[in-house]
């Protein structure tokens, strides 16, 4: 194991970038330098980052000076991860901001979003607008520039969801004249334009060179390629009461807008809320899911073998560590303790790092 590229003298140097504020469910912004801490004293320069999401793991990783390559199988989560984590230097500025949100005579805009989302996850006005904005992002050649406007349009339609979310048809609770005990109003009432200009500039501020080679990658778990000297592993959470976690479902709006042209052949509009078609994902399927970590401690049994779990998760703890065991000599168990996820109605699980050396 090599050293490593860049050593910072603290955690967050100001050479290093700001991590955009992220509204995601499950995101591990709240306890990655804790995270962090736990790995800090181990040996390593290169790392995968498995199952990538909000990217907030990975590109800690990236200012702690590691090699990094950023991996999630959802196509919108990976420009996330090329414009976060893989680009080290490219920006939008404002003119080319502009340009994203300005009408332009020479350009077709269709109308998949004003067509197919009537009255539930935004106004018509606003859905219009989504289409000419993506529209205009897809004529951008650069794949950073694309990335980072990307970022900013589905940022941009998280923060004016209720929930931060799209899992129901519930437009109304955004816009009904009622006294609020929860939801953002300030926020859902400003303009998308402004929005996607204060999304662009966060990520813009997030752009760094840590002197590695980074990179993101939009593949199954199991399939990501190579040797790493660590690697990273969230992946969707599986109560043990209740329904998994499923990402697909909660973002396919934007998983949408990331196959644009085809959205409209994998809409389904039995459902309320025209989600995409339910894919199959052992990930989040009872059934397969002690399979699913067997397989991929395997694959990557020459790595140190990091994974973020929650204690009253499927497998359980001791179960997932005598997995783990299998592979690894020695199996650490840390706790942060007692943190609960926005949404989350159970207060009592614990936040866990095991760690396979």
């Amino acid at each position: 194991m090599g050293k490593t590229i860049l050593q910072h003298e603290s955690l967050f140097p100001a050479l290093a970038g700001t991590f955009p504020a992220t509204r995601y469910q499950g995101s591990k912004a709240k306890v990655a330098d804790w995270i962090w801490k736990q790995n800090a004293g181990l040996d390593f320069a290169t790392c995968l980052d498995a199952f990538g999401g909000t990217g907030v793991v990975a590109y800690h990783l990236k200012q702690a000076g590691k090699q990094v390559t950023y991996n999630d199988l959802l196509r919108f989560n990976y420009y996330f991860g090329l414009a976060l984590v893989e680009n080290s230097h490219v920006r939008l500025d404002s003119e080319q901001v502009d340009w994203i949100l300005d009408n332009h005579s020479g350009i077709t805009y269709p109308c998949v979003v004003h067509d197919n989302f009537h009255d539930i996850y935004f106004t018509d006005e606003e859905n219009a607008w989504i289409d000419q904005t993506i529209t205009n992002i897809r004529q951008l050649s650069d794949p950073y520039e694309f990335a980072i406007a990307f970022f900013a349009l589905c940022q941009a339609c998280i923060i004016k969801r209720p929930y931060n979310l799209f899992h129901r048809k519930n437009l109304y609770i955004r816009l009904a004249d009622v006294e609020r005990s929860f939801g953002n109003k300030a926020t859902w009432d400003q303009p998308f334009e402004q929005l996607f200009r204060n999304f662009a500039a966060e990520a813009n501020g997030a752009a760094f060179d840590n002197g590695g080679k980074n990179r993101a990658l939009n593949l199954d778990a199991i399939d990501v390629s190579g040797d790493y000297d660590l690697i990273y592993v969230d992946t969707p959470y599986i109560p043990q009461r209740g329904a998994p976690v499923d990402y697909f479902g909660f973002y396919h709006f934007l998983e949408g807008l990331a196959m644009y042209d085809d959205w409209c052949e994998h809409i389904d509009f039995a459902a309320k809320h025209h989600r995409l078609k339910p894919r199959s994902n052992k990930w989040t399927d009872k059934k397969q899911i002690f399979s699913a970590f067997d397989e991929l401690f395997k694959r990557f049994q020459n790595s140190i073998i990091v994974v973020s779990y929650r204690s009253d998760g499927i497998p359980s703890v001791s179960e997932l560590s005598s997995l783990l065991g299998r592979y690894k000599n020695e199996v650490q168990l840390k706790r942060f303790g007692q943190y609960q996820y926005v949404l989350s109605t159970n207060s009592e699980s614990e936040e866990i790092l095991l760690i396979g050396t």
